[in-house]
């Protein structure tokens, strides 16, 4: 029997966590789904305002009610330290609701701005359950688009119009937060593909596949996992002429940006497509673990790869 899902869908306020948590939530059929705004609610009915200024202040504006604010070198941390302490009011209150659904054996989707990455303890619960957590990112523009149209949506926009600069500060934080404590960082290009980057988290479908294509080719297979089929190369071994071990490295690589950069220094950079074909001539073909979002894709990207004629014939 698998453990219980315990689903952490974090980001700053207008990227679309609510719309993908919904999405993902109809995918698995999971039937909780719960904002962390709504505990949240609670919490500051418990506490009060004298006692908690930042819990009773919006995630962008805390910083406000923290003391000691020259103790701080840029706006900046200000208001990162300011969303740290709102966020850390209601992190207890999700921690028991986790620990909720593992005990009634209940998959759960969680989603929301207070999800902080080294705030909350997801260690705790590892062993009963199994812990995806995710941090969504943005650029600025598209950002900016949808916290305008978000803001329209729940009648608040004077308001929050007046705070995209905080809140793109708090999506910055996120994403340092998420890198420090190695949660997962999904770009939220479209939702279709934000959804496909989850899902080949979660249901980890994955094949191992031996390729012999050439540096020059690289690009292509970049576009036919990750480009065009959302999957991910977790792991690439070259079993290199005249050494007893293989060469193991894991990239865990699933987001465009970082697959389309990679091939960009090589092709910018003589040394490194120099170095990197050397690599690739002491070995007869590379062995990748690839991952994406089913099997059907798994057999799409293995049949696209054979189409150009990269995978080794053994």
């Amino acid at each position: 029997m698998r453990k219980p899902y315990v689903i952490l869908i974090g980001s700053a306020s207008g990227i679309g966590k609510s719309t993908i948590a919904s999405e993902l939530a109809k995918q698995l059929n999971i039937k909780h789904l719960i904002e962390s705004d709504f505990i949240r609610a609670v919490v500051r009915g418990i506490i009060g305002k004298e006692y908690a200024p930042a819990l009773h202040s919006s995630s962008y504006d805390a910083y406000k009610n923290l003391r000691n604010k020259a103790n701080y070198s840029s706006y900046e941390e200000l208001v990162s330290a300011g969303f740290d302490e709102h966020a850390s009011y209601v992190i207890p209150g999700l921690e028991k609701i986790i620990q909720r659904a593992i005990t009634d054996f209940d998959d759960i989707i969680i989603e929301g701005v207070h999800l902080v990455p080294g705030l909350i303890d997801v260690e705790q619960f590892k062993d009963f359950a199994e812990i995806y957590f995710f941090v969504l990112s943005s650029d600025e523009e598209s950002h900016k688009e949808r916290f305008v149209k978000r803001a329209i949506q729940i009648h608040r926009g004077g308001k929050q119009l007046d705070f995209f600069t905080e809140n793109r500060i708090i999506h910055n934080h996120l994403l340092h937060q998420a890198e420090k404590n190695n949660v997962a960082i999904i770009k939220t290009e479209t939702i279709e593909k934000s959804l496909e980057q989850i899902l080949t988290i979660i249901n980890k479908s994955c094949t191992t596949i031996k390729l012999t294509n050439s540096v020059e080719e690289l690009k292509d297979v970049v576009d036919i996992i990750i480009n065009d089929n959302n999957g991910k190369i977790e792991r690439i071994t070259y079993s290199l002429k005249g050494f007893k071990d293989p060469l193991i490295r894991d990239v865990n690589v699933s987001d465009s940006d970082s697959a389309n950069r990679f091939i960009e220094n090589i092709e910018k950079n003589e040394s490194v497509k120099e170095d990197l074909n050397n690599l690739y001539s002491l070995s007869k073909y590379r062995e990748l673990l690839i991952c994406a979002a089913n099997s059907e894709t798994i057999e799409k990207i293995e049949k696209e790869l054979k189409e150009k004629g990269f995978v080794y014939n053994e």
